[in-house]
């Protein structure tokens, strides 16, 4: 009798994969509905288990703490996904880099980052209050605002290199300029407060960019 060579099955992990991104992403949207509703203090790590449908270890498996949740849900508001590839790799940011005309340049800058601000600033909000009694919060808070200026500062670089910006104003004025006016709380003042669309926001912005920044 002939005896069947039996083949070792490859493990598929793709199935896996999916469930662990699918429990991971119930998670994040859990505690993305406490946090506003309770606060970051008020949303314990139990009540977004319970939110999430999953047992609270599992948040523990796979986030480690609540800072994590939050950190993680800040990346995904600016991101747009849960992708790892880095903003300034996107093909949006890419675009702003890419185009040559600096009225251009900005126009699609307050397009891109008025997306980011209308999912982030929220969150922000959040983060800002529990950072007041929170250390590795107010830690978080200062490393993304950091970052924040940093790409600010990427930004003027590329625009002045396709025009001169307005006189006698340097680099880091100009990053410093832009960083306070696309800030979270400048975009919920004026969409939220004085109730602009995301529209006459973006103008608005692209507007003041042009006349404060170029020459």
């Amino acid at each position: 009798m002939t005896q069947l060579k039996k083949t070792k099955r490859r493990y598929n992990s793709t199935k896996r994969q999916a469930q662990a991104r699918e429990t991971r992403r119930q998670i994040t949207e859990a505690a993305r509905k406490l946090f506003t509703e309770r606060g970051y203090t008020g949303a314990t790590i139990e009540a977004v288990a319970q939110e999430a449908g999953v047992a609270p270890e599992t948040i523990y498996a796979v986030f480690g703490n609540k800072r994590a949740i939050l950190a993680h849900l800040i990346d995904i508001s600016v991101g747009g996904d849960d992708e790892p590839i880095p903003l300034l790799q996107r093909p949006r940011p890419q675009a702003v880099f890419q185009e040559h005309d600096p009225r251009q340049q900005l126009y699609l800058f307050a397009q891109d980052i008025s997306a980011i601000l209308e999912r982030i600033a929220p969150i922000f909000e959040i983060m800002r209050f529990a950072a007041k009694t929170e250390p590795d919060i107010a830690d978080l808070l200062q490393n993304i605002l950091r970052e924040r200026l940093h790409n600010m500062v990427l930004l003027v670089q590329h625009l002045s290199e396709h025009g001169p910006l307005q006189e006698g104003m340097v680099d880091s004025q100009a990053a410093e300029t832009v960083w306070t006016l696309t800030s979270p709380e400048v975009f919920r003042l004026l969409t939220i407060d004085r109730a602009w669309s995301r529209e006459h926001y973006i103008q608005w912005l692209a507007d003041t960019l042009t006349r404060l920044l170029l020459s």
